[in-house]
């Protein structure tokens, strides 16, 4: 479906397959986060051989080109990451140039995080100028609330997701604990930003529907000139979202972990990509789980502000493809007390056995001498600090 938002007055809609964009198009899709991202780069990472040969280029080694474009954008790295640098994204910029008259489609939710016309515009002037066409995916502001939420948790949040939509939603000025949230999802002066960059007639704006997950791959398709069906989704356990009982498990983690002053790096190798990962790719929810529930004030706040939100995007002069009125929509289990979360024996073993697969990586040295003091004779919390420190610095070595 196609919403012509050139026009203040009756909405134009059709179903029509959009026209591609002009070969030789800079595609610039900017998330923004839990928009479908993912699923996309996926898609054009595992079809990119055969991608040239219907013009299109998806640049980069990787699926995603994060530390990239949080050089970018100047947004420092999740928790205890290596620090992305300028070299990395130079080097995607000369991949974007290598392209020359074929159509490059560049893919990042990070691209969002940008807060200022400055940095916009150079990151529009380095990847092509007047060649770049902008591409932002919405979803309902209701949907993507427990999903970042416990994407925050993945990153060290200790706050639990009502205290967290209190202060989203209720608590000027909404900043805290996590100022990227609103810059990523007051999604009308996120257009608008890059609206000022590159003018309406260069951003298209695709509603995601939900009951249609299929549709996206397909504007995708349409928008680069691709053969239907050539992009297909992509199993990435890796990616699924927690449930309650292991949010909520990662959360009281996270308290002991910030408690006892553990270094970052050590949070980033042995939690993040150690028990989190592991957890994620060998235990899938049952129907059983218990998800992340939104109570039904907030549910109604974040239509409210959905609503605003449509209507300031409707009125910039942007292409729009997709039902803009689904953004505001309530879940028809709007507002249930989800039941008591319990973390399954073996999904808490699967993330212990990450963390420890993780930490085995290390090399070990046994060179350390002996101490006065015997292991029993000391506390835990010192263990923990001991352990945390000599973890941290064997990553260092190797």
């Amino acid at each position: 479906m196609e919403t012509d938002c050139t026009r203040d007055d009756a909405r134009v809609k059709s179903a029509a397959r959009p026209a591609p964009l002009p070969a030789g198009t800079r595609l610039l899709h900017i998330g923004p986060h839990k928009t479908g991202t993912t699923a996309i780069q996926g898609a054009l990472f595992d079809a990119r051989d055969r991608l040239p040969e219907h013009g299109v280029e998806f640049p980069g080694n990787t699926r995603h080109p994060m530390e990239a474009v949080l050089a970018a954008v100047a947004r420092p790295a999740m928790m205890g990451d290596a620090v992305p640098t300028e070299q990395h994204w130079a080097r995607l910029v000369q991949q974007v140039k290598a392209a020359g008259r074929r159509t490059a489609v560049i893919s990042s939710e990070f691209f969002a995080d940008a807060e200022d016309d400055d940095t916009i515009a150079r990151i529009v002037e380095q990847l092509g100028g007047d060649r770049v066409h902008v591409l932002v995916t919405l979803r309902p502001l209701a949907r993507i609330m427990p999903s970042q939420w416990q994407q925050y948790v993945q990153n060290g949040l200790r706050m639990g997701y009502e205290d967290w939509l209190k202060h989203m939603l209720r608590k000027a000025p909404y900043e805290q604990p996590n100022p990227s949230f609103w810059r990523r999802h007051r999604h009308d002066r996120l257009v608008e930003r890059w609206v000022r960059a590159v003018g309406p007639e260069r951003v298209t704006v695709v509603v995601v529907d939900d009951r249609d997950r299929d549709r996206l791959m397909r504007t995708f398709e349409a928008l680069l000139g691709l053969p239907e069906n050539l992009l297909q989704p992509v199993p990435d356990t890796a990616n699924r979202s927690l449930t309650l009982a292991e949010t909520e498990m990662l959360r009281n983690l996270n308290k002991e972990f910030r408690g006892n002053e553990l270094p970052d790096e050590l949070y980033s190798k042995l939690v993040r990509n150690g028990a989190i990962m592991h957890m994620k790719n060998t235990c899938s929810p049952t129907p059983q789980d218990v998800k992340i529930s939104t109570p039904r004030w907030a549910l109604e706040d974040a239509a409210r502000i959905a609503g605003e939100m449509i209507d300031g995007i409707t009125h910039m002069g942007v292409r729009v493809l997709g039902d803009p009125a689904l953004l505001s929509a309530l879940p028809k289990s709007a507002g249930e007390r989800p039941a008591e979360p319990r973390i399954a024996p073996e999904v808490a073993a699967h993330a212990l056995y990450g963390a420890l697969a993780a930490a085995a990586e290390v090399p070990v040295r046994h060179s350390t001498p002996a101490k006065a003091r015997t292991v029993h004779q000391t506390s835990s919390v010192e263990l923990v600090k001991v352990l945390g420190h000599r973890c941290l610095k064997k990553l260092r070595r190797r």
